[in-house]
């Protein structure tokens, strides 16, 4: 019988993923779930009583810790308390989120702009609102899970297209009947692999097809344009996006997720996307986190520069020393390993030395890619940056990645 005492499928699929998890731990292998302590000016962290440099985190603009941030979210529970009454339609919309969206908005250069509780739950709900059966989908190959999860609950018809192909992509959109509804979804930098989508050729066959398109910004928001603002910044492409998703959890420390765009498309979201209406509200403290860190993004331009200085010595010097970092141009930064086993080796050898990274494996990652997904921020040094280099390709030669 089954750890469950129950002899079936389910009971096989947590066996296997328990008995996974064991091995891992007995090799020192087990390098997930582990309780950070301390978060020390957003580079470093303390990890069971060590102080180590942090390499795996969102916060690209080593936002986390600000002091105006932090007073912010204590002035917010002061003034409202820690929740709110419910949701979003009925009493849990506060003037705080009006003004988060409001800013959003602005942001994103948007006529309007709604708030969700999560960046997973934006992608799901907003996709499977706008959605149903007759309509398609296209999604690119390697999209965020949020985002594949989405267009499966939609019932539309779901399209695959090759990763960062627009090419392939026409060819699908050629296929569909004139008088259907489709819908293109894509990550502005693509959450495992760190490369940039390509906006321009995207919006082009789009736009020749007459689909929507969708593009998730979790990873570009403060990352890609001159001051941090994204895709279409980057690009100099204004107002190409139909429907502009963002997170409040990375670059903008806090919780939630956003779709910004024409006003009418956010007053059908409102009242038309289960996971706004049935969800209760982001509470007071981590919406006013996300309203003044966007306040402090658009004032401290300076550290979009300090991140694209630390992610070229980042991403040079890991390739210097002969790691494979594929087509990278960002702050996530994939350093191949190729078996999983030797993924969280250097995982053990980067841990023990005082660098925080983690592996990714299969079948997050096709077998035979498996890597670290480390990032870089604005809160690292240049010296941190080339410690932690020395370490990882030390490590790599030892065991044989490089």
């Amino acid at each position: 019988m089954g750890l469950t005492g129950k002899d079936d499928a389910i009971s096989r699929r947590i066996q296997a993923m328990v008995h996974r998890v064991e091995d891992l731990r007995e090799a020192d292998l087990y390098f997930y779930n582990q309780g950070v302590t301390e978060l020390r000016g957003g580079a470093c962290v303390l990890v069971n009583g060590r102080e180590m440099g942090m390499y795996s985190s969102y916060s690209y603009l080593g936002l986390i810790g600000h002091p105006r941030i932090n007073e912010a979210a204590k002035a917010a529970i002061d003034r409202y308390g820690t929740g709110t009454h419910g949701v979003r339609s009925l009493a849990g919309t506060l003037a705080l989120h009006k003004e988060l969206e409001e800013t959003v908005a602005a942001f994103k250069d948007a006529e309007a702009a709604v708030t969700f509780s999560s960046g997973y739950v934006t992608n799901l709900t907003v996709i499977s609102g706008l959605l149903g059966r007759g309509d398609h989908v296209f999604s690119d190959r390697i999209n965020h899970a949020s985002i594949l999860d989405g267009c499966m609950m939609s019932h539309a018809q779901f399209h695959r297209y090759r990763h960062n192909d627009p090419d392939d992509l026409e060819d699908g959109l050629r296929q569909v009947p004139a008088n259907v509804a489709r819908l293109v979804v894509t990550d502005a930098v693509f959450s495992m692999d760190g490369d940039i989508v390509d906006l321009p050729r995207l919006v082009d066959v789009c736009r020749r097809y007459q689909a929507w398109l969708m593009v998730d910004e979790a990873h570009s928001v403060g990352v890609l344009g001159k001051t941090g603002r994204g895709i279409e910044e980057h690009f100099g492409m204004q107002d190409a996006i139909d429907i502009k998703m963002g997170t409040l959890s990375k670059t903008i420390p806090s919780m939630g997720g956003y779709i910004a765009g024409k006003k009418d498309l956010v007053d059908f979201l409102r009242h038309a996307c289960r996971g706004y209406i049935f969800s209760a509200a982001i509470p007071p403290a981590p919406a006013a986190a996300a309203l003044e860190a966007f306040r402090i993004l658009q004032e401290e331009t300076w550290r979009v520069e300090k991140l694209n200085a630390n992610t070229h010595q980042f991403i040079s010097g890991l390739r210097g020393v002969g790691f494979n970092t594929l087509e990278t141009q960002t702050a996530i930064v994939p350093v191949l390993c190729g078996a999983d086993e030797r993924a969280y080796a250097l995982t053990r050898e980067a841990q023990h030395r005082g660098v925080f990274v983690l592996p990714v494996v299969s079948p997050a990652v096709p077998e035979g890619l498996s890597r670290l997904r480390a990032t870089v921020t604005a809160a690292h040094e240049p010296e941190d940056i080339a410690k932690t280099i020395d370490i990882l390709g030390e490590a790599g030669k030892r065991i044989g990645i490089i």
